[in-house]
């Protein structure tokens, strides 16, 4: 009810905001056009429409999803940092790479087969069997380990309370208990009787009809690899909230990536969308442009998931699965809140506090791990495996499953925000309570994190959003910390190392960077929101950089060897971010989503680190990767990835129309030989073509879209980035193990091969793979059975050494080969 109360008057409230935009003063300058531009595009009530003098603006603007960054401004004179034919040494470099040898791959399948009995009291999972000899069929869906519905053929629900129910409860979920090969079921007080027993002998049977559930139109089994500890291969997201239900208070996000009972619960609309069939949704609507849409999700979604949708569920587990089983192999979840934002909106069930929410999430991901392995038939069993070091990411992935990161991007980690006062500012945090805390998000599984994300904080300073949205988020910003952005001109030697132009009033839609932020600031902050300041011409840089307690967090990231994002930092917090990570020598350093600027790309993969541009529209992505093949470093693995940034953070992928010259085509083979079918949901049927990267489950269907798209301008340019993207999850887990202490492979780093006697004496049988990589560095291969690195003799500096390591991952044999 409380929900339903506040969609009747939000209308009221973003009128009453629309005429209550507070005045932002006369420019100078050459900003003064643009500020002029957008001072008439103030959002109005809903419907939304361009008011009379507004300039034209994209809805899906590709220039906010697309561009090579997302944190700064780009013009015509934007450039590289990197000369020509540096660009053409690292592409020749990387073309090297794609010819050289690739790992032998085996599969593995997705569930162990059937028994005819059950062996475990997980095995029964979303299988069929009868509880008696001659019984009726039973369809075993588990709402968490060792606990099911038992659906019958007519779609009802065997109930504690007697007889069969229309729909799943807690008198309907069963607790199974194991006595040898036999089963006993209860529900609370109640134990299961049929056929004068209770003790069950279960029996693999056909004709049961199957719980609803979002299909995945994936054949085949998944790649796995030959030996736990070789080289891998997948693709790698390193930039997803899975989580997002939780965040700004646990209603701003509608649906969630699973429910014990399945798609038909977590595939819903929000209830204040739903009460009033889509035209309570004022924060989605502003975000669309569409005054309503249709509250329906489950089985039918019209209208939601789609690319521009910010506020529904876009990583139900299904969808996540389907990108699993499509080849992706890394996953980094990162958990995020925005305490202000959260505040500031007037429905929510959770505490707006950051580091609260961030340890709610991290449950989240333990307890979503547990009921997949509970669909996949016990502990262990699922494909979302949960890591938190290099060496245990690549035998999960080498085992055909899904390596799960978690990270950390929030505007106040630590508490570490701070109060601007007269005297000066006044952090809210210090070095001990940094150091407590992080060492409390690591023993969580932490192992991934940016220092900012929306204001400027007691850390460093933000990047901060461009015109349309940084309106909103600035006056955000200014009640968080008493300040506004410190931006002032500045001409940077590359036109595009710089923060975002700040402009005038908002108008915000949802193909614009985290756009959902600005969306809420705006239709339920602008009425305590005061004047924004005026600022000087462009170009605009943050003049608050990474402060004394930034520089400790860093270090405090390197010494636990966990991985450091600089997006969305402000470009001189982010300069001097790096010149500490280079002083260090720290390769653990990710740019996750394109929130960094050209200028520091270079600098990110000369440390040893790893980049995931946006992934956005696949044209745009092909783009990036272009560019960022340009950028490669000849002294480390080569590989890329994407940061998809989906649940309310980032627009996602549109389609390129079915009209199209080279379009995607139904089935494909996807990699490692799976045949990849158009994905169906409930009643719905996705066609990448036709509906873009509409939810997570689509994702292979984009990748086989960039090949296409790289195809059409340059032939042989599809098989090309399919390689870099298939070598990502190597190249990602090779700057982790760097990040623990290991050194680079010899053979990449000629200056750091040692004599063949020094090798032979540090290598002895029985040493682990990892005790032979802090010996002597990361291998040049890892093939099979065998790892081979450079040494040197006195006459000859390239002597190729080859250690065998037996099933265990345990040295047998070294020799040298060449």
């Amino acid at each position: 009810m409380r929900r339903l109360l506040w969609s009747g008057t939000l209308a009221a409230v973003l009128v009453a905001s629309a005429v209550a935009i507070p005045s932002y003063g006369s420019r100078g300058g050459t900003l003064l056009a643009k500020y002029d531009a957008t001072k008439a595009a103030v959002l109005e009530a809903l419907p939304h429409t361009d008011p009379p003098g507004a300039a034209p603006h994209n809805h899906n603007d590709p220039t906010t999803k697309n561009s090579l960054s997302r944190a700064s401004d780009t013009g015509p004179e934007t450039q590289d940092p990197t000369t020509a034919a540096e660009k053409k040494a690292n592409a020749a470099y990387v073309a090297a790479e794609r010819q050289t040898a690739d790992p032998r791959l085996t599969t593995t399948p997705v569930m162990a087969p059937r028994a005819l009995h059950p062996e475990t009291r997980y095995a029964m999972a979303n299988g069929c069997y009868t509880l008696t000899p001659g019984g009726e069929p039973l369809f075993f869906k588990p709402t968490k380990l060792g606990t099911y519905l038992l659906y019958d053929k007519a779609r009802k629900f065997v109930s504690a309370a007697g007889g069969k129910a229309d729909a799943p409860s807690t008198d309907t979920e069963w607790k199974a208990v194991q006595h040898g090969d036999r089963i006993t079921f209860t529900s609370g007080q109640t134990t299961l009787k049929q056929g004068g027993t209770s003790d069950f002998l279960l029996t693999r049977t056909t004709g049961c009809t199957a719980y609803p559930e979002a299909q995945i139109d994936i054949d085949g089994d998944p790649t796995a690899g030959v030996t736990p500890y070789q080289e891998v291969r997948g693709y790698v997201d390193a930039h997803t909230h899975g989580m997002a239900f939780e965040f700004l208070g646990g209603d701003v996000h509608c649906g969630k990536p699973w429910d014990k009972y399945g798609a038909p619960y977590a595939l819903v609309d929000c209830p204040d969308h739903t009460y009033t069939g889509g035209y309570g949704s004022v924060l989605e609507a502003a975000l669309s442009g569409r005054p309503s849409h249709d509250p329906i999700g489950w089985p039918t979604f019209k209208d939601w998931p789609a690319p521009e949708s910010l506020t529904h569920e876009g990583t139900y587990y299904r969808w996540l699965e389907r990108s699993w089983r499509g080849g992706q192999r890394i996953f980094v979840n990162l958990l995020v809140e925005n305490n202000q934002l959260c505040q500031i909106y007037p429905i929510k069930h959770n505490s707006c506090d950051d580091m609260d929410s961030i340890r709610l999430q991290a449950k989240d991901m333990y307890k979503m791990q547990d009921y997949i392995d509970a669909q996949f038939g016990g502990p262990g069993k699922g494909f979302y495996r949960i890591v938190t070091n290099p060496f245990q990411a690549r035998k999960v992935i080498n085992a055909g499953k899904m390596a799960v990161i978690m990270g950390i991007e929030t505007s106040r980690p630590f508490g570490c925000t701070y109060k601007h006062l007269p005297g000066g500012d006044v952090p809210a945090c210090d070095i001990a309570s940094i150091d407590k805390q992080l060492d409390q998000v690591r023993a969580m599984g932490v192992r991934q994190m940016e220092l900012v994300n929306k204001f400027d904080n007691a850390l460093s300073g933000i990047a901060g959003d461009n015109g349309e949205v940084g309106a909103v988020v600035n006056s955000a910003n200014f009640m968080e910390t008493g300040s506004y952005w410190d931006m002032q001109h500045c001409e940077p030697a590359d036109p595009e190392a710089h923060d975002h132009n700040q402009v005038a009033a908002p108008d915000i839609s949802a193909g614009q960077q985290d756009a959902l932020f600005g969306a809420v600031g705006e239709l339920f902050g602008s009425l305590n929101l005061g004047a924004l300041p005026i600022y000087p011409p462009p170009d605009h840089c943050n003049s608050r950089g990474l402060t004394t307690l930034g520089e400790h967090t860093i270090k405090a990231l390197a010494q636990r060897h966990m991985i450091f994002d600089p997006d969305h930092m402000s470009v001189k917090a982010r300069n001097s971010a790096l010149d500490e990570i280079e002083a260090m020598k720290y390769p653990g350093i990710v740019s996750s989503h394109s929130w960094s600027t050209p200028d520091a790309y270079p600098r990110i993969y000369k440390a040893g680190g790893f980049i995931t541009p946006y992934a956005g529209d696949s044209t745009g992505f092909v783009d990036k990767w272009r560019a960022h093949v340009g950028w490669a470093d000849k002294r480390y693995y080569w590989g890329i990835g994407y940061g998809a940034d989906m649940n309310g953070l980032g627009a996602q992928g549109n389609p390129r129309g079915t009209d199209v010259a080279n379009p995607v085509t139904y089935p494909f083979t996807g990699m490692g030989g799976v045949t990849v079918r158009q994905q169906h949901a409930g009643k719905r049927v996705y066609d990448i073509n036709a509906d873009g990267v509409a939810q997570y489950g689509l994702y292979p269907d984009w990748i086989q879209d960039l090949t296409k798209v790289a195809d059409a301008s340059k032939p042989g340019d599809g098989a090309a980035i399919l390689e870099d993207m298939s070598r990502g999850a190597e190249a990602y887990l090779q700057m982790w193990e760097r990040a623990t202490g290991i050194a680079p492979d010899s053979c990449r780093n000629p200056e750091l091969r040692q004599p063949v006697r020094v090798v032979e004496g540090r290598i002895h049988d029985g040493m682990s793979t990892r005790a032979v990589m802090e010996a002597v560095g990361q291998p040049f291969t890892r093939l099979g059975d065998h790892y081979t690195f450079c040494a040197r003799t006195g006459q000859d500096d390239d002597v190729r050494m080859q250690v065998t390591f037996d099933r265990a991952g345990e040295v047998t044999a070294l020799r040298r080969v060449g």
